[in-house]
């Protein structure tokens, strides 16, 4: 009984630490200059970002309390080794992601037109920087080198799977995350979405470990999503979209779920197609119209967001519960495929 109840708990610690650090995570950030530019509206306005301090305090604190409630009331045969790995590995790719937050020049005195401040990490940078973070993975040789892949089947790749996949893994899915991005509420309610299921699946087939990032993670974005919704007041940054893209794909790895979450993960994996195509340069964002709509900015289609926005006249918000949707739709019907199948 000691498990249900840890677990609930679990989630709620991190649900109830971000929504109470929230403000006050965002009025530091402002204070130090550590701002972001919400590129879609009238007046550009400066605000808050790199939320992935504020998330992953409340996934740490939640899993930490988990291990303590187990440790010190009653064991649930807890694979300890794998769960300090996958929080190693989301706290180095958090702040690999906050190196490229901080990554700023100065702001010039008449910044009339001024799009951004923040120089940002090139593309080859991001991808060095994120590959260390799937060494505590790898040490461990987390997951079953059996994988069973979408319309393949099992294969059984042996000492390839830590030493080659789990790296790829981990890098792909990370920048992954932080490719479909740049509206309001999208990032967090993807991941939301996303870990959710993950966790709950988790659940089911008794992954305690992988389902106790997943819902922690969840929750935590959940709460975020308290000042990240339409219109922001505090951005998430690469410090957050590495984090969702890192703590989906642990869960996944040390729960051995790469079909199903491999599956839930297809808007990612569209996304990162899409933007190969312009040779990772698009953005995802649209030109904002007078009257509020979002107007596709290439004639070809580099973004699940620019499908969006030629499909009709959209304004930011709408594009984002568009997206969701799609998320949500995918995801329940993955889910609800596997407990019946």
């Amino acid at each position: 009984m000691l498990y249900p109840v840890s677990i609930l708990l679990s989630v709620a610690l991190s649900f109830f630490t971000v929504l109470i650090l929230g403000n006050k995570v965002k009025i530091f950030m402002e204070r130090i200059g550590i701002l972001g530019i919400d590129q879609q509206k009238p007046n550009k306005p400066r605000i808050a970002t790199s939320a992935g301090l504020l998330v992953i305090s409340g996934i740490l604190l939640a899993g930490f309390s988990f291990i303590g409630l187990n440790t010190f009331l009653g064991a649930n045969n807890l694979n300890l080794l794998s769960l300090l790995a996958a929080y190693n590995t989301i706290l180095i790719i958090t702040l690999a992601g906050f190196l490229d937050d901080i990554n700023t020049r100065a702001v010039p005195k008449n910044d009339k037109g001024l799009k951004e401040y923040r120089v940002g990490l090139k593309q080859w940078q991001k991808v060095l920087l994120t590959a260390p973070a799937a060494i505590p993975l790898m040490a461990i040789r987390a997951g079953h080198t059996i994988m069973a892949l979408p319309f393949i089947g099992s294969i059984d790749f042996g000492i390839l799977y830590p030493l080659v996949l789990v790296p790829i893994a981990v890098v792909c899915v990370s920048n992954a995350t932080n490719m479909l991005a740049g509206m309001n509420g999208l990032e967090a309610g993807l991941g939301f979405i996303a870990n959710l299921t993950l966790g709950v699946y988790a659940l089911t087939i008794n992954q305690k470990e992988a389902a106790l990032i997943a819902l922690t993670t969840a929750f935590s974005l959940l709460a975020f999503l308290r000042w990240n919704w339409y219109p922001a007041k505090f951005l998430p940054g690469d410090s957050l979209t590495y984090l969702i893209g890192a703590s989906f794909v642990s869960a996944v790895i040390i729960g051995n779920m790469e079909k199903f979450g491999m599956i839930i993960f297809l808007p990612w994996i569209i996304e990162a197609l899409l933007k190969l195509r312009s040779g990772f340069k698009a953005r995802s964002l649209g030109d904002l119209q007078k009257d509020g709509w979002l107007k596709a900015p290439y004639k070809k289609i580099y973004s699940l967001t620019h499908v969006v926005m030629m499909l009709g006249k959209f304004k930011e918000w709408k594009i984002t519960v568009i997206i969701l949707s799609i998320e949500a739709i995918i995801s329940i019907s993955t889910l609800l495929f596997y407990l019946t199948t």
